[in-house]
């Protein structure tokens, strides 16, 4: 069986077909979409009002966009994907971490492809700290900022949406929907940004030929331990 024709098999199931206006109006029922336009309208207004554009506004955003994809396999990798530990009698187990394991668990839940709104209380701060601390230019923090919240929003409506029963049309769109789904249905080792397909992955090797990645039994239960699967009988198929 060729890759196209398993797309269903590697990829999950879907119940039906969601018009783009009808996933748009469900986006907004959620915290963090609204967090991050808001920090994206108050970045952008501020840094209107600020002037002072230079050369150095298009190299701070131009290397933002270069790095998004890179943070997020960082963040995916590292932080998403952290395995419960324990030092002494401490265990740690970030909140990102355990609403990721769920996540995994029920790929179709929306509320769990969302960013956790207790996450956005500390983010939103720490980016605004980055903007007015690290940059030597006030308008230099501001491009930061409103970048920050736009592709945050951009990460979330990409996540929703390929979370969502909205069929791909687009040669691009399609290219990343495949790309998380093949990571939550074929094997959560691999494929681990969202708004790109084949770009932090192929530098970082982490984007193999499908049709070469064995179907992982854990990639819906993070960390568990693989099912012994009887002689003959096949893995269950994907919801």
């Amino acid at each position: 069986m060729t890759l196209a024709a398993s797309d269903q098999t590697i990829t999950g199931a879907r119940r039906g077909s969601l018009p783009l206006s009808a996933a748009w109006r469900r986006f907004w029922r959620y915290p963090s979409p609204w967090a991050l336009a808001a920090l994206l309208l108050v970045a952008s207004a501020a840094r209107l009002a600020v002037g002072d554009w230079s050369v150095s506004d298009a190299v701070v955003a131009a290397a933002i966009v270069v790095a998004f994809p890179f943070q997020e396999w960082i963040v995916h990798v590292v932080v998403l994907h952290w395995r419960p530990r324990r030092i002494g009698r401490l265990r740690i187990d970030p909140l990102l971490a355990r609403k990721h394991r769920l996540h995994h668990a029920d790929p179709r839940d929306e509320a769990l492809v969302f960013i956790a709104w207790q996450v956005l209380l500390y983010v939103i701060p720490l980016d605004a700290a980055i903007a007015l601390l690290a940059f030597p230019r006030t308008g230099n923090g501001l491009t930061f900022l409103m970048l920050a919240g736009g592709l945050g929003l951009g990460y979330e409506w990409s996540h929703y949406l390929i979370h969502s029963d909205y069929r791909p049309v687009s040669r691009a769109y399609r290219a990343i929907w495949r790309n998380h789904r093949l990571h939550h249905y074929k094997n959560e080792h691999y494929w681990f940004t969202v708004t790109t397909s084949g770009t932090a992955d192929r530098v970082l090797r982490t984007y193999p030929d499908p049709a070469h990645v064995p179907t992982s039994p854990t990639a819906r239960s993070l960390h568990a331990q693989p099912p012994t699967q009887p002689a003959g009988v096949s893995p269950a198929r994907p919801d």
